[in-house]
């Protein structure tokens, strides 16, 4: 194999850690926030409780129901006859990564999971009314905040709801929203208007969200809510676009037991930033899009068809793990990193992924590097983080998932965005990787 087309992985670095590594790059950067992984050290969210993080199985389990839904969502059959308002919302995944947000004045400090494929934002909310879950922090009560207001019904700012593809409906004079990811994942109550702090230089008044008194969050790691950073209306980007200009950025957690940043607007964004044009074929959806043209393994391209990846589109996405490939794309990708392997045996396929690696007695481990082409010539070699997924040292898998369908859409998950300043500038129509970022 080439070394200068590998990466040298130890297999002690793969054992968990209890200590929270938390980076600096937040502490410097106006306009962020710390990401931190719910069932790791870094999360306030486990203190005081026993923190039992799910299987491996289970979080692949859950990372498949988010993609079954996407899918579904934008399957060409949706998109051909009619809009997407009439589908139901998408599986909320493993809801990994949080953020802290201010509600309120004075402001209440919430954790939420933040999703680029939803766009209201919705925390719980007092006097819970029809039932709220377990969560860390105390839950928002909208009564002692001087700056809450509550939408009205009808209005044209309630009518949004409809239009923007979620449940519309009044109490007296007051706007009800529902928004439903799965059976077992959803929020209801009012539509109401709230300060919201960023940090203590970017607060914004009046800002819309849902006040939940009827929440349901299995995987929500006792989350408060979520932060909708998706297209639409309601979602933050839009309603932040004077300040931020419908910019944001996100360096992801290297590790479970390291922090990353979620970044709004513009500033210190660096020229080494490379940029691939959005999908235009997404517009009009609450997904960010990209056109994938080739993958890479071990420093070749493999040199995929291009019909391949134009069959379907290509989203990115926070909150998606494993990066879901067309059928003939994944075949490629499989053979040719196995042919990079051989030295070490099989091991049994897991859940959905099926190239699967045994490296009981290694104390290192050499893989072939792999790298995603995307459309303007932009190259985004993975990080060595983010091609093997662990299960147990005797079964290491290709971190890659094949679609069931040709026509099913592209995922271009979290796993694979590991070390990357990832950049949503929509208001451009593009979206930008930045390597080295992030430490």
């Amino acid at each position: 194999m080439d070394v200068h087309h590998s990466h040298i992985l130890q297999i002690s670095s793969l054992l968990p850690s209890t200590v929270c590594k938390s980076s600096t790059k937040v502490m410097n950067e106006k306009s962020s926030l710390p990401i931190v992984n719910k069932h790791g050290p870094c999360s306030g969210l486990n203190q005081g409780k026993e923190n039992i993080a799910p299987s491996h199985a289970e979080i692949l389990r859950q990372d498949q129901a988010r993609a079954d839904s996407i899918h579904s969502m934008l399957s060409l059959k949706s998109l051909e006859k009619k809009s997407l308002q009439s589908k139901p919302g998408i599986s909320i995944g493993t809801g990994k990564y949080q953020v802290a947000m201010g509600f309120g004045s004075p402001k209440t400090e919430l954790s939420l999971v933040f999703d680029t494929a939803s766009q209201l934002t919705w925390t719980q909310c007092q006097p819970c009314a029809g039932y709220c879950y377990d969560q860390r922090e105390p839950i928002f009560n909208p009564s002692k905040s001087s700056s809450y207001t509550y939408v009205r019904c009808p209005s044209a700012t309630c009518n949004q709801i409809s239009f923007q593809g979620m449940q519309r409906g009044c109490f007296s004079s007051t706007c009800l929203y529902g928004v439903a990811y799965t059976n077992t994942t959803f929020s209801a109550g009012f539509l109401a208007k709230e300060a919201l702090t960023l940090t203590s230089s970017d607060v914004f008044q009046g800002f819309l969200f849902g006040c939940g008194q009827r929440n349901r969050f299995p995987n929500g790691g006792r989350a408060a809510g979520v932060l909708g950073l998706g297209r639409g209306w309601f979602s933050f980007v839009s309603q932040t676009a004077y300040k931020y200009h419908k910019i944001f950025s996100y360096c992801l957690p290297a590790t479970d037991e390291s922090t990353g940043y979620l970044k709004f607007g513009s500033a210190n964004l660096p020229s080494s930033i490379k940029f691939t044009p959005m999908s235009k074929s997404l517009e009009g959806t609450h997904y960010y899009g990209l056109d994938m043209i080739d993958i890479g393994v071990g420093g070749e391209r493999l040199s995929i068809d291009r019909s391949v990846f134009t069959t379907s589109d290509t989203v990115i996405d926070s909150a998606s793990l494993i990066t879901r490939l067309p059928p003939a794309a994944y075949r490629r990708v499989r053979n040719a990193f196995e042919a990079k392997m051989t030295k070490y045996p099989k091991a049994p396929a897991f859940e959905n992924l099926g190239t699967c690696f045994d490296f009981s007695g290694y104390t290192t481990v050499l893989m072939p590097t792999i790298s995603l082409y995307f459309d303007g010539g932009v190259e985004m070699p993975i990080d060595a983080t983010g091609i093997l997924y662990f299960n147990k040292i005797s079964q290491a898998c290709l971190a890659f998932a094949k679609n069931d369908d040709d026509n099913d859409v592209m995922i271009l998950g979290n796993f694979q965005q590991k070390g990357y300043e990832v950049v949503y500038d929509d208001a451009n129509g593009r979206i930008g990787f930045g390597a080295g970022r992030c430490s």
